[in-house]
């Protein structure tokens, strides 16, 4: 007859879905089959995403991290453009200087890109629900002539907001808002505005509106909710925000074992996780493991959706085989 753990007891939710979108998972590929392809260097302007875990891999595979193409030099090596999407001067820049370049935007992001300047197009002038300074947004921003996109963060913006032309106006959002948040600025602006016109489909991804939904039904009753991500990951942060709002009496953006507050853990208690749509499930599998160390773990699993999406690489890559130790650093097989 087994022996009974003297460990405390301890619930352990797992939300699902979790971790790495489509178009995170996309971006990385791009990196590491580029690499396969070209040899390194291959060079990166921003961090291919917001995860410290995945630029170090990428890092130690050859991946040279840059800030802007003046950093890139004329070697012949390629260079790839982050997830979050570039103004529509970096692509141009690259040409001018005859550089090989990846564009990594995530699909959604393109899509954003493409109902803003639909309504450029149309003759609206564009309303971007965003966070400033996020590189979604410069990028989004930056594919609209000047003076024709005004940036919107809060209801409070909306009060303030006088367009030149009420009645000819448009809106997207970034992809990575905070879902209820962003309902509440939309309905401002349509109060405001009764003529605005939206975007021919919603903006918000299928992969924030998913991680969002499930922390939702995962906080009720929890002493600590852990979100697994990096502290500039938009769609992280507001992870945290979701699972405070939805009863979770402490939410913590962790990127590993080490930033877990374990003092605050008794035994009986409760703790939920989740991770934001560009950290690894080997994150995620190691706080579980130092759980299990500490603690007899219950473990629940709070699905509330499946994704099956699947973004394919670029053409010029698509012949270059991708195995698993490819993305070893990531997954933790190999």
């Amino acid at each position: 007859m087994a022996e009974a753990s003297d460990k405390p007891k301890l619930t352990l939710r797992l939300c699902e879905p979790r971790g790495f979108c489509a178009g995170v998972d996309r971006a990385i590929q791009i990196v590491v089959l580029a690499l396969k392809k070209y040899g390194a260097p291959v060079y990166v302007r921003h961090e291919i995403v917001h995860n410290r875990y995945v630029v170090d891999g990428l890092r130690d595979m050859g991946a040279i991290f840059v800030e802007e193409l003046g950093d890139v030099p004329d070697d012949g090596q390629p260079v790839v453009f982050s997830a979050h999407g570039v103004p529509k001067s970096v692509p141009a820049e690259a040409q001018a200087r005859d550089l090989l370049y990846l564009d990594a935007t995530c699909p959604l992001v393109s899509k954003v890109h493409k109902q803003a300047m639909l309504h450029v197009k149309r003759g609206r002038h564009v309303v971007l629900v965003g966070h400033r300074g996020h590189p979604e947004v410069i990028g989004t921003m930056g594919q609209l002539p000047p003076g024709s996109v005004t940036l919107v963060e809060s209801e409070d913006d909306v009060v303030r907001l006088t367009p030149a032309d009420p009645e000819a106006l448009g809106f997207v959002t970034q992809t990575t808002l905070s879902v209820d948040d962003t309902v509440g600025i939309v309905a401002a602006l349509q109060a405001k505005f009764p003529a605005l016109q939206a975007p021919s489909s919603e903006s918000i991804c299928y992969a924030t509106t998913n991680r969002q939904e499930a922390v939702k039904a995962a906080a009720s009753g929890a002493d600590l909710f852990l979100i697994v991500g990096a502290p500039n990951s938009s769609n992280s942060r507001r992870l945290v925000e979701v699972a405070e709002r939805a009863g979770a009496l402490v939410g913590r953006l962790v990127e590993g074992v080490a930033e877990i507050p374990w003092a605050i853990l008794g035994d009986g208690a409760t703790v939920a996780i989740s991770a934001g749509a560009s950290a690894p499930e080997i994150l995620v599998d190691a706080i579980i493991a130092a759980f299990r160390e500490r603690f007899e773990v219950r473990l629940e699993l709070v699905q509330t959706a499946e994704e099956n999406e699947n973004f394919p690489v670029m053409r010029s890559l698509r012949d270059t085989p991708l195995l698993g130790e490819d993305m070893a650093f990531v997954n933790g097989r190999g």
